[in-house]
């Protein structure tokens, strides 16, 4: 024998509850346990008929009555509904419109919303040249355009766009049943025109009723001085067409390494190879920097990995805070080969260079 169920228990309410309570405790929970808001649940529909049952009963007063006297609940009374009653609900359940008229509420005639087109994503190389001076580039990007020959509308003429008889124009389709509570109403977006309202009797031949065709379009893109590589740059309005606008297109840039120039943020870095008589003597050389060669001054006695820093000939800063600098790292260069007078030369360098140290030697102690 199957247990006594205690309808007052399942909605939660006191025995002495006035309809008014069962009926606000019923939404509360039937807006938690509705099937359609919780499909990984298997318990969910047992618990939403469960539901059902104790306010088909509850909101009955004929149907209460006999409950409260006998434990169960009178099936020959005409009035309120059954489990049952509620199989419609989970037909088109709307998650916008949650119980939004629930008990005679008012219906819902919002339609579906507009919705810009969707971003695009580019990715463009460009030289650290382009990089440091800015550049112009003409890009190819295939996406979906608004179809000329209908303007977006999808259809052969403006004749050919109706009102949806299904829903009225309204986007949304109702349902209603009778319940002890009142009218129950649930609401969802039209299945024939998809919550635009409207229908479409001929097609644009071009799109075929897309409003949008593929093509591949031709742009000219800026591209600032200072950008470095992961930065992303927005072209707008360049992206998808959507039914409210078109979305932006996104540049992804990548700079090429260079041959010469190491970046670090705005900074350059450039290793600068000098002779042995270059570091002894002193002098200038030669130093390409991004905008061409400039003179650099060499002291005497430059000893290898000195750093030299050129201020203002780095890469120029995205958002207009000047310029970083060239950091110039000075590397004497040993040479491999060396000619008789050469080497002669040296070992006379090297015996005067420890004469003199001798002397210096002599001198301190």
């Amino acid at each position: 024998m199957a247990a006594k169920k205690d309808y007052y228990e399942i909605l939660g309410v006191s025995k002495n509850a006035s309809k008014e309570e069962i009926k606000r405790a019923y939404k509360n929970l039937a807006k938690k346990c509705h099937p359609d808001l919780n499909k990984d649940n298997p318990q969910a529909s047992d618990k939403f008929k469960e539901l059902n049952e104790a306010a088909s009963v509850l909101g009955d007063d004929k149907k209460r009555e006999h409950y409260d006297q006998f434990g169960t609940a009178d099936t020959s009374a005409s009035h309120g509904f059954n489990a049952s009653d509620f199989s419609a609900f989970s037909e088109g359940f709307d998650m916008n419109d949650i119980f939004e008229s629930i008990f005679g509420g008012q219906a819902s005639s919002r339609k579906r919303r507009s919705s810009r087109g969707e971003d695009l994503g580019y990715e463009i190389e460009i030289t650290l040249e382009e990089a440091a001076k800015g550049v112009k580039k003409n890009i190819s990007v295939p996406k979906h355009e608004i179809c000329e020959d209908c303007q977006g509308t999808g259809a052969r003429s403006r004749d050919d766009i109706v009102v949806c008889e299904h829903c009225r124009g309204t986007g949304v389709y109702m349902r209603q049943q009778r319940t002890a509570f009142g009218i129950f109403q649930t609401s969802s977006t039209c299945n024939k025109c998809g919550g635009r309202g409207k229908v479409i009797r001929a097609v644009c031949q071009r799109c075929h009723g897309n409003a949008r065709i593929k093509k591949t379009k031709k742009i000219e893109v800026t591209i600032p001085a200072g950008v470095d590589s992961g930065q992303r740059l927005r072209v707008a309005g360049e992206g998808e067409a959507g039914d409210a606008g078109y979305g932006d297109l996104y540049l992804i840039i990548t700079v090429v390494q260079h041959d010469l120039f190491e970046r670090d943020g705005d900074d350059l870095k450039l290793e600068a190879r000098i002779s042995f008589v270059q570091a002894a003597l002193g002098g200038e050389i030669d130093i390409p920097t991004i905008d061409g060669k400039v003179k650099m001054k060499i002291p005497v006695g430059t000893q290898t990995n000195t750093i030299f820093r050129l201020a203002g000939k780095g890469i120029k800063n995205l958002r207009g805070y000047g310029s970083g600098d060239l950091f110039v790292k000075a590397v004497i260069q040993t040479p491999t080969k060396l000619s008789k007078q050469q080497k002669d030369l040296l070992e006379e360098f090297d015996s005067l260079d420890k004469e003199t140290k001798k002397g210096l030697f002599d001198k301190l102690f």
